[in-house]
């Protein structure tokens, strides 16, 4: 096994699912999501959990555990910032919204910055 780092989201979802237990590897914590991949990629781990555009990227096999969530928090103060007005913008273009699909996000319905 290749482990997340405490702390992360993913060694979360981790621990909750061995539940207590620690099998060989569980001490090898690294960052990311892509070096979970390049262990498995370079042999020095069988498994760990990562998410499938990473998983693709590098070829591997990939067995979904459960669906993630990401929300994308603002302060109402700074709605109007230039970089949060064209992140928005972007969000809503439809050739960025069909590249993060193609990258296996979805979107359900959101509300705007």
């Amino acid at each position: 096994m290749v482990n997340r780092n405490a702390g992360s989201g993913t060694r979360t979802l981790i621990d909750q699912i061995l539940d207590g237990l620690r099998p060989a590897g569980y001490a090898m914590q690294v960052r990311s999501h892509n070096a979970v991949a390049a262990a498995i990629e370079q042999q020095r781990a069988d498994w760990g959990v990562a998410i499938a555009p990473v998983a693709e990227m590098y070829d591997l096999g990939f067995l979904p555990i459960q669906a993630e969530q990401f929300d994308l928090v603002v302060p109402g103060s700074r709605r109007e910032r230039p970089a949060l007005v064209a992140l928005a913008a972007l969000l809503q273009d439809p050739e960025v919204r069909l590249r993060l699909a193609d990258l296996g996000f979805s979107s359900p319905a959101t509300q705007s910055l």
